[in-house]
């Protein structure tokens, strides 16, 4: 009788259930981390935004607060101005229209015409895969957030 060198087909079996038994377990606690850590992501760029708002206002006092993600961001011609303070990233002060989006959150800042009141909101891009939870701050500089993933306001929970 002749010895047989390798794995029988029900330990190649065997093998792979147990990876697949491992990947089940460790698949939904890494995207938890990864919603965790965009989290983290915007409450950060929100208070980098409160930064950025506050140096604007003071810099440029007869404009008030910034209005857009476009005035505090990258500078665009020869020097920081009104229009591109150079206060953001291009990333987070994006040129490209109202919003930008980093980490699978979608940031905007609004404000009035005066230039007295600025509000910003980061909000995910898609509920329950890229984040749980949309932000919120304006001139008071309190982060607030919701569990809904939808547009927060200045009546939602502060962060603590």
């Amino acid at each position: 009788m002749r010895k047989q060198k390798g794995f029988s087909l029900i330990e190649l079996l065997i093998v792979v259930a147990i990876i697949l038994i491992i990947a089940a377990i460790a698949i939904p606690n890494l995207l938890r981390s990864r919603i965790a850590a965009n989290e983290a992501s915007a409450v950060g760029s929100l208070r980098t935004i409160n930064t950025a708002e506050v140096t604007y206002a003071s810099t440029y006092p007869d404009a008030g607060f910034a209005q857009t993600l476009t005035a505090l961001g990258p500078v665009t011609g020869t020097g920081p101005t009104s229009a591109a303070a150079g206060l953001l990233d291009s990333v987070l002060g994006c040129t490209g229209g109202g919003s930008c989006n980093k980490s699978g959150y979608t940031f905007t800042v609004s404000g009035v015409s005066n230039g007295s009141y600025y509000q910003a909101t980061g909000i995910p891009q898609n509920v329950g895969q890229t984040g749980q939870r949309a932000f919120f701050t304006d001139a008071s500089g309190v982060i607030r957030y919701n569990n809904t993933g939808t547009s927060p306001t200045a009546t939602d929970n502060p962060l603590q």
